[in-house]
């Protein structure tokens, strides 16, 4: 199976001097296990390990890329820190090429302040805002800046602890190393002769004071990790489009439901007062004319011939509960009305007796007067 980055073949270490370890005088018993043969006083490193590890660590920076995860690269000797930085901002990785501060790992949060106070004073240089200070204070700031870039310049964007290290001479970044493993943080490193491997997790034995192998180890390991980035940009990107294309198609179903018709009661008003005969009946209950409404076989008589007139669809079960409670109202009203008119009748000839009488003036009652004597 093919992989998505490029690994160099054993003849390309063997071109890049990749086999040559260090003095017998100087080696590490711990890595007799990656040890060819000795010529000349100097062990050679078998390169068919060599290969089969650096594919193994490849294979794993790849899956952190993919899935996002931080890699810092670290490298503070003279022939690798220049290769090193250029390499890691090509690769997406953060990088410490100078110092490595005691605590980058185990005590982050204070390493995460200077990096703010270093972007602070990044922002503010290109604002202008130093304009306004004298030469030496402005001097001094840019000592402080220069210093801090050198320290955490390769660590800006890193918010957490990182996910691993990859480490060119595990012996000369001891303390990198010691705070890895204290935090449980991979490390993948480029180790000769003369170190431990026993502290790295995935090992890549080879020369690691010679330019030409630490830069074909370091382009290596850079193919691997910017393939697995790539692929996670590719993913977050997708991801993000599928979001947005779930968001706009519930705005869409939230609008296609704000549109919806009910279809099951067409209507809530009463066949008697849509149909012709119902607006009839209600002319004539205003108009007082309810003679012939007075009992309750006429009204039934009034409303079942408004329902013939009714539509097929109004008929249904849902409209035809609707339509009897609004059909009862209506008997209920004309009753109503028909009473009351009634009783109007009623009261007619007792007003009109009323007023003839009412020409006449009222007799007064004789007030009697009192007979009580005054005391004298």
């Amino acid at each position: 199976m093919s992989k998505p980055y490029k690994l160099p073949k054993v003849e390309d270490l063997f071109s890049a001097g990749v086999h040559f370890g260090h003095q017998v005088r100087r080696w590490n018993p711990a890595m007799s296990e990656y040890i060819y043969d000795t010529r000349r006083n100097v062990h050679i490193i078998d390169l068919q390990k060599t290969h089969a590890k650096l594919e193994e660590a490849c294979d794993y920076l790849y899956d952190l890329a993919s899935k996002g995860e931080k890699i810092i690269f670290v490298g503070t000797k003279r022939q690798a820190k220049e290769m090193l930085e250029v390499e890691a901002k090509r690769c997406g990785a953060l990088f410490v090429s100078e110092r490595w501060l005691g605590g980058i790992i185990t005590n982050f949060q204070e390493v995460k302040k200077n990096i703010d106070r270093f972007l602070m004073h990044i922002r503010k240089m290109e604002s202008g805002e130093y304009q306004s200070y004298t030469k030496k204070e402005r001097l001094l700031i840019e000592r402080k800046i220069e210093k801090l870039r050198k320290a955490i310049g390769g660590l800006v964007g890193l918010h957490s602890s990182p996910a691993a290290l990859f480490v060119i001479d595990s012996k000369r970044e001891k303390t990198a190393i010691r705070e890895a493993k204290a935090s449980g943080v991979k490390v993948v490193a480029l180790v000769d002769t003369n170190s431990n491997p026993r502290d790295v997790d995935y090992v890549i034995p080879g020369n690691d004071d010679a330019i030409k192998s630490v830069a074909l180890i370091l382009n290596a390991v850079s193919d691997a990790i910017e393939a697995g980035y790539k692929v996670f940009e590719k993913d977050a990107a997708k991801i993000a489009d599928e979001k947005k294309q779930n968001d706009s198609d519930k705005a869409k179903d939230e609008v296609s439901l704000d549109k919806v018709v009910p279809v099951v009661v067409t209507s809530t008003e009463s066949p008697v007062a849509s149909s012709e005969a119902g607006k009839r009946l209600i002319e004539r209950v205003n108009k007082g004319d309810v003679s012939d409404l007075d009992s309750a076989k006429g009204i039934e008589d009034t409303v079942e011939d408004t329902e013939k007139s009714t539509s097929k669809t109004d008929r249904e079960p849902v409209a035809k509960k609707v339509e009897k409670k609004e059909s009862s109202r209506e008997k209920k009203v004309v009753e109503k009305v028909s009473k009351t008119k009634a009783e109007e009748k009623a009261k007619k000839p007792v007003k009109k007796a009323t007023a003839k009488v009412a020409g006449k003036k009222p007799e007064k009652t004789p007030v009697k007067k009192s007979t009580k004597k005054s005391n004298k």
